[in-house]
C-alpha cells in the first residue's frame, strides 16, 4: 500500500481489526464445534450407561440416533461439503 492510500484508509483500521478479530473468533468456534472428539466420548458414555442399567434401549437408540447425525454433519463440514437443508433447520450453518 503506499503512503497517501494508507493515510485516506487509516480511519477504517479499527474497523478491518474488529472484522480480523470476529473471523478469528469465528474460527475458534468453528473448530470447537466440530470437533468430533466429544461427540465420541459422548457415545462411549451412552453405551456405558446402557450396559449399567442407567438407560433404557429406547434412550439409547434415540439418542445414539443424535449423536450419530452429529458425527455425519462433522465428517461432512470436515470435507468441505454444504450442510443438507436438515442441517440448516437445526441451526447449523456454513460459510
Amino acid at each position: 500500500m503506499g503512503l497517501i492510500t494508507q493515510l485516506v484508509t487509516l480511519p477504517l483500521a479499527p474497523v478491518r481489526g474488529v472484522v480480523w478479530v470476529m473471523d478469528r473468533v469465528m474460527e475458534a468456534a468453528e473448530q470447537e464445534y466440530y470437533d468430533p472428539a466429544p461427540v465420541h466420548r459422548e457415545l462411549a458414555q451412552l453405551e456405558q450407561k446402557l450396559l449399567t442399567g442407567e438407560i433404557d434401549e429406547e434412550t439409547f437408540d434415540r439418542r445414539e440416533d443424535e449423536l450419530l447425525d452429529r458425527l455425519e454433519e462433522i465428517r461432512a463440514w470436515q470435507a468441505g461439503e454444504p450442510l443438507t437443508a436438515h442441517d440448516e433447520t437445526q441451526g447449523h450453518h456454513r460459510e
